[in-house]
């Protein structure tokens, strides 16, 4: 089903259900799963400043990803882990294209009303742009929405509308 399996991810959501979701798919179908953390460019920041907050945030993502991969080797993955700079949306979908994924799996933050009209989302961004299925995940959000919940659902960026039973 799945040969490849990408799993975006920043510091928020290291041990979270995204991960889980991603590693309990990819032991399930044998799948890689390659992990992503995408370093945001730092804008209008002084050379010297930008240097040290991006090296900063490097070796976050690098740990990040390093808890994961052991978590997903523990469970018996091949894992792939890179550290990229960019817009995050745009770095996950060009990186999703370069590695051949089968499926994107992100976690989503409980935004709702004028928060999330005003900051809109990276995961609802690779949801418009991707040319693979998106598998969303809920987590909680910034105002506790999805607490304890662990529904996830599943959308595909090629005019999904979600009207039709899953086959």
């Amino acid at each position: 089903m799945y040969d490849r399996i990408l799993l975006p991810s920043d510091a928020g959501d290291a041990g979270g259900r995204a991960v889980d979701q991603a590693v309990g798919l990819a032991r399930e179908t044998g799948a890689e799963l390659h992990l992503l953390f995408v370093v945001e460019e730092v804008p209008h920041a002084p050379e010297m400043v930008d240097q040290s907050v991006e090296k900063q945030l490097r070796s976050v993502g690098e740990s990040v990803l390093a808890g994961i991969r052991d978590r997903a080797e523990g469970a018996g993955l091949s894992v792939e882990t890179t550290v990229r700079e960019g817009v995050p949306h745009v770095a996950i979908v060009d990186y999703a294209d370069e590695v051949g994924a089968d499926v994107i799996v992100m976690g989503t933050h409980g935004r709702s009303g004028l928060n999330r009209y005003l900051l809109g989302s990276v995961t609802e961004r690779v949801v418009r742009t991707a040319d693979v299925p998106v598998l969303t995940v809920r987590i909680a959000g910034d105002d506790g929405e999805g607490e304890g919940e662990s529904e996830s659902e599943s959308e595909g960026s090629e005019g999904d509308t979600g009207d039709e039973p899953a086959t």
